[in-house]
């Protein structure tokens, strides 16, 4: 088999389902993988097979090893090969440092930290079958910068971007290549969940040096740069997209 195939974790909507969409413009098969809306994992996947490609669509909680597990068998199966996995399922709980109960912070970072580290030795094990890959990882200025109601979530982040380095080192003899994509505020859904939303989208609007918003293309753009045969030596690397919002004091 020579058709590549990329994996996107929580690729039913938002930055997941809008890179889903570009891989397979490219010429990728997909693997959609969603937690909760089977509706929406399933329109992405027409769309995708509208464009000529083949789908898999697998409903998997990346916070528990074992669906992680039972995620990679089946892909195995179905296409005997990956060769992208962009890790771009997220979750968490925006609440005040104080507020912060156990169950929070076990949900956060297993869905948003745990899943990079065992979903990323799986898909290297496919990867290497066919002589390397490419993962991607989305992280956010909250790894950074101390967002109001972003402790869980934030921490969660700066883990994946040391994970990302430490992949990039284990992983490049296997010739896989790991980097990460830091985003700044952009008005997905999962923002909605944020109880400062409107606040958080007003301060980025007048403060972002470029002049306008982030959107959900300029990530995903950046994601198929990494993607590209170009960028062989850009290991490790967070690539922050936020039209110069951090370089503010």
């Amino acid at each position: 088999m020579t058709q590549k195939v990329a994996l996107v974790t929580g690729s039913s909507r938002g930055i997941g389902r809008a890179t889903a969409l570009r891989l397979a413009k490219e010429g990728y098969d997909i693997v959609v993988n969603y937690a909760r809306s089977k509706t929406a994992a399933l329109e992405v996947a027409a769309e995708i097979e509208a464009l000529g490609r083949k789908t898999l669509v697998l409903r998997a909680n990346v916070g528990d090893v074992d669906k992680i597990k039972a995620m990679f068998e089946q892909i195995d199966q179905e296409f005997g090969r990956l060769d992208v996995f962009v890790s771009n399922a997220a979750s968490g709980v925006q609440r005040p440092l104080m507020e912060l109960e156990e169950s929070h912070w076990d949900w956060t970072l297993n869905i948003n930290s745990k899943a990079l580290l065992f979903c990323a030795q799986e898909a290297a094990k496919l990867m290497e079958k066919n002589g390397g890959g490419r993962i991607v990882s989305i992280s956010s200025l909250g790894s950074i910068r101390a967002l109001d109601n972003y402790t869980a979530v934030g921490v969660s982040k700066a883990a994946v971007e040391a994970l990302t380095r430490y992949l990039a080192v284990e992983f490049s003899p296997k010739n896989i290549i790991v980097n990460a994509v830091s985003g700044g505020a952009i008005d997905t859904d999962a923002l909605k969940h944020f109880p400062n939303r409107e606040e958080m989208l007003a301060e980025a609007k007048r403060k972002t040096p470029a002049g306008k918003m982030v959107e959900i293309e300029d990530i995903v753009a950046t994601v198929m740069f990494l993607l590209s045969d170009e960028t062989d030596m850009i290991r490790g690397q967070t690539i922050i997209v936020d039209g110069g919002i951090s370089l503010l004091l």
